[in-house]
């Protein structure tokens, strides 16, 4: 039976391994031509680049990038985009953030209100959550679960890792909820978009949303978001508001 399956994973990875290549050589050649594109003054050109590399491996440099490249040709809301997006992925890209801060204030925006469990979700990748989740869960179940399943003592040094592991465990609760609840957050793509007030084409406008307004999309119909600002809220289609999880 073991030896079927190392048969089969190995089967399938030599199945992905080439797409796995052929789509870090697109991110590679993508991210060279977006970098000679800015360098040469084409921003917008740059930015394409930059969006096709991120497209087929998403990394928080590309993303930098495709901010300053998107900036640079005029366009707020995909420059903001792509920054949020920078540090969704890597946090302490200080980079991004300043020039997030820059972004907001030379066009007046606000940055998304944040709850406090999603401020600390904001401290690491979520894939530390996930890991670090993972390791406190294990720590836990084998200081505790296990030595009262083969009846063995539990020394004071095993109690109070479990202790510990616990306490991790507990703490990454609310980051995990943070999280998922920042995936909802998005950006205005283009200015002056009508917010609809039914997710029709031909509904009746009920006012106008600018470039790079934060908002939060809590349920969909079709190609549409619902979408709540801090004043108003209304439908956008998914061109027009983007989600920074990409979602």
């Amino acid at each position: 039976m073991n030896l079927w399956r190392l048969t089969l994973w190995g089967f399938l990875l030599l199945l992905v391994r080439p797409v796995l290549a052929d789509r870090q050589e697109l991110a590679e050649s993508s991210f060279q031509a977006g970098v000679a594109a800015y360098r040469g003054g084409d921003f917008s050109a740059a930015a394409r680049a930059f969006e096709n590399s991120a497209g087929a491996r998403a990394a928080a440099g590309t993303y930098q990038n495709l901010g300053n490249a998107e900036w640079q040709a005029g366009r707020v809301g995909p420059a903001i985009l792509a920054w949020e997006r920078a540090l969704w992925l890597a946090p302490a890209i200080t980079e991004a953030r300043e020039n997030l801060q820059l972004a907001r204030d030379t066009a007046q925006l606000a940055a998304p209100e944040l709850t406090w469990y999603e401020v600390i979700s904001t401290w690491l990748p979520s894939g530390w959550w996930a890991i670090i989740t993972a390791l406190s869960l294990w720590l836990v179940a084998d200081l505790l679960v296990l030595p009262g399943i083969f009846r063995r003592r539990r020394a004071g040094w095993q109690q109070a890792l479990a202790a510990l592991g616990l306490t991790l465990l507990l703490l990454t609760l609310p980051a995990h909820a943070g999280w998922h609840t920042r995936s909802n957050i998005g950006f205005v793509m283009e200015g002056n978009l009508p917010l609809r007030l039914t997710p029709t084409e031909q509904a009746q406008e009920i006012t106008r949303v600018g470039a790079g307004e934060p908002g939060r999309c809590e349920r969909r119909y079709g190609n549409y978001c619902f979408v709540r600002f801090r004043n108003t809220a209304g439908w956008l289609t998914r061109e027009e508001f983007k989600l920074i999880s990409g979602r």
